[in-house]
């Protein structure tokens, strides 16, 4: 339990058609009770201070060329951490939003895995507008991946009921 899998994304994908980049990861839990809004709150709205100071530098950089800042705290219910909520099931949250450089979606599914286990992924879809598109996502991506992994192994962590004081 708790091992982050990187799992492969078909483009295109239902919640961006025209998305040309993408990643996915997940981990297995063994819980059944996860709800995928609780999840995606948990996941975006408690970040490491790290992952602050990485989104306060890269906030004042684009800043610079007029696009969207990004923060991560609890927005309420229709965003999560400064992400538009733009859909939701029992299995899935949908967050992003479009941007002058790229459009991107962030997928939070929780998904089942026979009666006592679940995988809780993360996907990410970008469709990259220009070349400035193309530069920020060949930079952020080593970051992505860093911060995306560290969210899922926190939450695995957080969730393990051998690691819950009685």
């Amino acid at each position: 339990m708790g091992v982050v899998v990187e799992q492969r994304v078909v483009l295109p994908h239902p919640d961006l058609a025209n998305a040309d980049w993408a990643d996915s990861y997940s981990v297995r839990l063994d819980r059944n009770d996860l709800v995928p809004m609780e999840v995606a709150s948990e996941l975006m709205g408690r970040a490491p201070r790290w992952v602050g100071a990485l989104l306060k530098i890269r906030n004042l950089i684009v800043g610079l060329f007029g696009l969207k800042s990004a923060e991560l705290e609890l927005t309420g219910q229709d965003r999560i951490g400064g992400f538009p909520v733009l859909a939701q099931d029992e299995q899935h949250v949908l967050l992003g939003f479009n941007d002058k450089h790229l459009d991107f979606r962030i997928i939070v599914a929780v998904e089942p895995e026979g009666a006592r286990h679940q995988h809780v992924s993360l996907t990410t879809l970008v469709k990259r507008h220009n070349l400035f598109g193309r530069i920020y996502i060949l930079f952020v991506t080593p970051f992505h991946k860093l911060i995306v992994k560290t969210f899922l192994k926190r939450f695995a962590a957080s969730k393990d009921p051998s690691r819950r004081s009685a």
